[in-house]
């Protein structure tokens, strides 16, 4: 009968959060490098080369793979012959094994979690509490997954109750489109089938810690229905053409997941979860011999894909940017930004709002300014800032109209595509939204080379801060006449592999 102390669980937990911040799972690490052998459109191709190289760095440099460094996702399985240390309390165990995981000196993970969410909205500072589930199996160990999923993706999380008689296939393709590109594929589906509506949930959570295999399965065909289920959704969704960061391509899914479970006879419940490039995830077990041990990864497991700017790319001088530059820029055009950039996020964009309302001055002149959609993690050692990666654009559309007619500004920076209302508000003001590629947080973090919090220090990541930046990569997303590349890139990439019969499936 093992024992399971409260240090060995404090100690594990932490240790696997700090492995998961920085090092990619294998499986997805060459499922990746598939897909960048295997692509055909140069945006899709270039954003698998950033993320793969910021992979790498962040292995090397043992930082986080994104700056959204997730909520705590904690599944156990607990044999019903395991003893505890007397009187532990597992989730306040799990939950300090969070908080030492995330304020670690040497490696300290955003903190993102904020309590009273209907309300105050209120940072918890350490990322507690996490999300627990719990089972009892037979045995005398603890199985434990343990992941930190980032808020772009859950935010696509999609749940449907379909009739009996309903496609589940029909349902998956025409959800995914709806998704946009905020959970920054290419990714895994987690998709529960059965139960209830809960349970649907939890299942389509669950699979995502499961090991990528589609070339695995494809080579050797499917043995159940679920399995060609499978199949079928992955040809189908990448058939689709939405691509890397939804920029057109060959490779949206790496893989789709599923569980079921038996369900009432007039229902038929369906959940889908996606997991983004930041994929993070591990899988350990206590016996009462000590606190889980994690093996760090050979650099040899990473393909060989070290990106670079494109000859091509155009330079740009922030310092001095105007507005008959800003609309000379291109659908699709590769930008480097160089000189001053500001940030703002969801909380700094209502601030400026309440203060414009009420007639008051703001803290800072946009005019004429970018500013970057982003909440940095903070900076460790000798960095300048940590790893800072877009946020969500479509968060800040609500505000985008105001920004651009009320402030002056002249261009935005963020990840995936904008809303209806965004892109018209850019086409009447003239202005551009430029997108950066997430999943790259570390790599877009060696651009800054200054940082400085210039308002709303009180709001932490969220305050705004001014970036000096070089050659920062980005690519022109919503040109000044309102011209989107998230709806000509996929539009164009499904007609190709319509067309030409492009290969979607799984080397």
């Amino acid at each position: 009968m093992s024992l399971i102390r409260a240090e060995h669980l404090i100690r594990s937990v932490a240790d696997a959060l700090q492995y998961i911040s920085y090092y990619h799972p294998a499986d997805y690490l060459r499922a990746l490098g598939r897909a960048y052998e295997r692509e055909q459109s140069t945006a899709a191709r270039d954003a698998i080369a950033q993320i793969l190289t910021n992979s790498r760095l962040c292995a090397e440099g043992r930082r986080p793979i994104c700056q959204d460094t997730g909520i705590v996702n904690v599944f156990l399985r607990i044999g019903m012959d395991v003893r505890w240390e007397p009187g532990m309390d597992l989730e306040a165990t799990i939950n300090e094994g969070v908080r030492r995981g995330y304020l670690d000196p040497d490696n300290k993970l955003r903190a993102s979690v904020l309590a009273d969410p209907a309300f105050t909205r209120r940072n918890t500072r350490d990322n507690t509490p996490a999300v627990i589930h719990l089972q009892l199996v037979p045995g005398d160990r603890v199985e434990l997954d343990v992941a930190a999923k980032g808020g772009g993706s859950e935010a696509k999380s999609k749940f449907v109750m379909l009739n009996p008689s309903d496609s589940i296939s029909e349902w998956v393709v025409k959800a995914v489109p709806t998704m946009g590109a905020g959970w920054c594929p290419p990714g895994m589906l987690g998709i529960g089938i059965g139960g209830t509506a809960e349970k649907a949930m939890l299942m389509a959570k669950a699979a995502l810690m499961e090991p990528i295999d589609m070339a695995e399965l494809k080579a050797r065909g499917p043995r159940s229905r679920v399995e060609e289920l499978r199949i079928e959704l992955y040809d189908k969704v990448n058939a689709l053409g939405i691509g890397a960061q939804g920029l057109g391509g060959l490779s949206t899914v790496l893989d789709v997941k599923i569980q079921t479970y038996p369900t009432h006879a007039a229902n038929l419940p369906v959940a889908m979860i996606p997991n983004c490039a930041a994929t993070r995830h591990v899988h350990f077990v206590l016996d009462g011999s000590g606190p889980a041990e994690f093996e760090p990864p050979s650099l040899e497991d990473w393909p060989k894909v070290a990106w670079s700017p494109s000859p091509q790319a155009r330079r740009v001088d922030l310092d001095t940017l105007t507005r008959s530059e800003v609309a000379g820029w291109k659908p699709g055009q590769t930008l480097l930004l160089s000189g001053k950039l500001l940030t703002g996020r969801d909380a700094a964009h209502k601030r400026i709002q309440d203060l414009l309302a009420r007639g008051e001055p703001l803290p800072v002149d946009f005019r004429d300014r970018v500013i970057y959609y982003v909440g940095p993690v903070d900076p460790v050692r000798d960095e300048v800032v940590g790893p800072a990666g877009p946020t969500t654009a479509t968060r800040m559309d609500k505000f985008t109209d105001m920004m651009l007619d009320k402030t002056g500004l002249a261009a935005m920076v963020g990840k995936a595509e904008r809303g209806p209302a965004a892109i018209e508000a850019i086409r009447k003001h003239r202005a551009a939204y430029l997108m950066a590629v997430g999943g790259a947080a570390y790599l877009v973090a060696k651009a800054i080379r200054r940082s400085r919090v210039v308002a709303f220090e009180d709001l932490g990541m969220e305050a705004i801060y001014e970036f000096e930046v070089k050659d920062m990569p980005v690519t022109v997303a919503v040109d000044s006449s309102g011209t989107s590349v998230h709806q000509t890139g996929p539009a164009a990439w499904q007609k190709k592999i319509v067309e030409l019969r492009l290969p979607v499936t799984a080397a």
